[in-house]
């Protein structure tokens, strides 16, 4: 297999430096793919929410109370599940797309979660996103820092957020029929748990795997894998914050 550029042969010879520089750049070449997916995000949702496109993923019907609410149309319900659909094709093809076509499936997965979260400006108020928004990236990037830091071992944590994790998508399954306040609470407590360890177990397993995929794969294969790196990262932050809203979120007057 293709030695990387950075760390082949020469990589070896360098010694403990060239990784370690290595490493640094790989870490912010995933934290700004992630970040450059949170922003295509944002510019996405706003512009749903905000202008003329709302009419086509949204509409607005009357409650049997008089009151109105916002309702997805057709179009709106295939936004909500597009990004699972991407991150399937990227899931089932990391061995076999290129790296840019793997730039192009973050970039449109990035745009169809804008999409798919857009509901959250018409639910909520500016103020409350703002809020939620601010302490999920201080909790994340603060545990993210400490995974990055620590020299203990967070590989055991990994069965058991997976678990959590199950757990979640199995309750929120359960609570479509039950409309439970308190299964709801409870597994946004769980959530904000489980997604706040995850940013450092992920941090962790990132830096621990680094040495060998640089010294294993070309430099095109590394890019490629960054981004998926990126897109691990990108999940555990947008679903701390969707926790976070059920906390600090405050409901706007169009919303039901």
């Amino acid at each position: 297999m293709a030695f990387n550029s950075n760390f082949g042969r020469a990589g070896v010879q360098a010694g403990v430096g060239n990784l370690d520089d290595g490493l640094r750049t790989y870490m912010c070449r995933v934290f700004n793919w992630m970040a450059l997916g949170l922003v295509i995000t944002g510019a996405v949702a706003f512009a749903v929410a905000e202008t003329t496109l709302k009419a086509l993923f949204f509409h607005t019907v009357a409650l049997p109370s008089g009151a109105l609410a916002v309702r997805p149309t057709v179009l709106g319900f295939a936004a909500i599940f597009a990004p699972m659909a991407f991150v399937m094709i990227m899931s089932f093809g990391i061995n076999r797309l290129s790296r840019s076509t793997v730039q192009a499936l973050f970039i449109a997965f990035s745009a169809a979660m804008g999409a798919s979260l857009s509901s959250i400006l018409l639910s909520y108020t500016g103020a409350s996103i703002a809020r939620a928004f601010f302490i999920s990236a201080v909790m994340f990037a603060s545990m993210a820092l400490w995974g990055y830091t620590t020299r203990k071992s967070l590989a055991g944590l990994g069965s058991f957020l997976m678990m959590g994790v199950i757990g979640l998508v199995v309750a929120s399954l359960v609570n479509i029929f039950l409309h439970s306040s308190a299964v709801s609470m409870l597994s946004s407590f769980v959530g904000v748990g489980v997604f706040t360890l995850l940013a450092a177990y992920d941090t962790q397993r990132i830096k621990v795997s680094y040495q060998s995929v640089a010294f294993n794969y070309d430099a095109d294969t590394v890019a490629r894998l960054s981004i998926y790196d990126a897109l691990s990262m990108y999940l555990n932050f947008v679903n701390l914050f969707q926790y976070m809203l059920q906390f600090f979120g405050v409901r706007s007057s169009n919303s039901e």
